[in-house]
């Protein structure tokens, strides 16, 4: 694990091997980003209401990194006796911690929020996303603004409105319209902090890059275990504070699908975040911010149907126009990508062609 070298620098694995990891980090994404949204949801909609517990599933499976860090290290250990325990030196480490404490934060947005939008539209709005990742990534790394980047910026945009703007078909049962404002201004804050939080991790990794540090996906996992043990933390000082933790046993007791099954979507909701966060560190780390965001945009439409047959929530013409609006957007920015490499990969042959002899 600890040979694979980031692509923006000469590759050291071959071109397969690239593609396997980004194709994984796709799905590990995609996956954790519908079935963590599908279950959070489902908490709430069968008896729920602990925000902070809630937030804390989001990275509360981070034990899990454990086996991939300790494979990492055995490794190393076999060919060096004297290897160190973590690749990744203390001050990218403790860049990570800062970063787990907005994640915290992030998570608290977004799982408040969650109580009082149903998924569908929700979805829609951590869509938005993509415009802050834009902004953020061209103050933080650099990436420059293009046409169609502007438009998808515009289209999503408008899609968030359109949905601010007609809440009474939308709020759920025994919602009120001030609990579903909040829900809704909640998550657009979730969005616009995650949007903030993905340029961070890159430009972490750019400052370890340049530290001497070999970038590896080895080192990524071992930022991610530091971001999602800090961003626990700080979730559970939330619920000692709520008192959480007693309540929890009462919360099964009373939770509409069973006892057992609420442990169970505790576990799976924890399981299924993990792959989320670890695919999105992946993919940052294989390519880039925003095709990171790109996927979670990309995925919208799946967890809408997902949650229209499984949570059975309705689905509006509302909806329906704001998501067509945020894959109108997704479209745009994804062919101006793709026209932008193309162009770039001419003028370097143009250039390979004009200096051979």
């Amino acid at each position: 694990m600890d040979v694979e070298a980031r692509n923006d620098s000469p590759p050291a694995r071959s071109k397969a091997m690239h593609l396997l990891m980004v194709a994984l980090n796709c799905a590990m994404l995609g996956l954790g980003i519908t079935g963590g949204q599908l279950l959070s949801r489902l908490y709430y909609n069968e008896g729920g209401h602990r925000q902070w517990l809630a937030a804390w599933l989001q990275t509360g499976g981070w034990p899990l990194l454990l086996v991939p860090v300790a494979a990492s290290y055995a490794g190393r250990r076999a060919r060096d006796p004297g290897a160190a325990v973590l690749l990744a030196p203390p001050r990218v480490l403790l860049g990570a911690a800062g970063i787990g404490l907005l994640i915290g934060a992030d998570n608290f947005l977004y799982a408040y929020g969650l109580e009082f939008v149903p998924v569908s539209t929700s979805a829609i709005l951590i869509s938005t996303q993509l415009v802050f990742t834009v902004f953020f990534a061209f103050l933080i790394v650099r990436q420059r603004f293009t046409a169609p980047t502007v438009n998808a910026v515009a289209l999503l945009t408008t899609g968030a409105v359109m949905l601010g703007l007609h809440v009474s078909s939308d709020r759920g049962p025994g919602v009120t319209r001030g609990q579903y404002w909040l829900g809704f201004v909640l998550t657009l804050g979730a969005a616009v902090l995650y949007g903030l939080i993905m340029p961070l991790v890159e430009l972490a990794y750019k400052h370890a890059a340049k530290g001497g540090s070999a970038l590896t996906y080895a080192l990524v996992v071992e930022m991610q275990l530091v971001m999602g043990f800090v961003a626990t933390a700080f979730c559970t000082v939330g619920m000692i504070v709520n008192k959480d933790f007693q309540a929890i046993p009462r919360e099964a007791k009373n939770f509409e699908l069973g006892e057992a099954r609420y442990y169970t979507v505790l576990v799976w909701a924890a399981v299924l975040w993990q792959f989320f966060f670890l695919g999105a560190v992946g993919v940052i780390f294989c390519v880039h911010t925003l095709l990171a965001g790109i996927l979670i945009a990309v995925f919208i439409p799946v967890t809408e149907v997902a949650s229209v047959i499984f949570l059975h929530e309705k689905f509006s013409s509302e909806k329906g126009v704001a998501l067509v609006l945020s894959l109108w957007g997704l479209a745009s920015y994804s062919y101006g990508e793709w026209s932008e490499a193309r162009a770039k990969k001419k003028t370097a042959e143009a250039a390979a062609e004009a200096q051979a002899p």
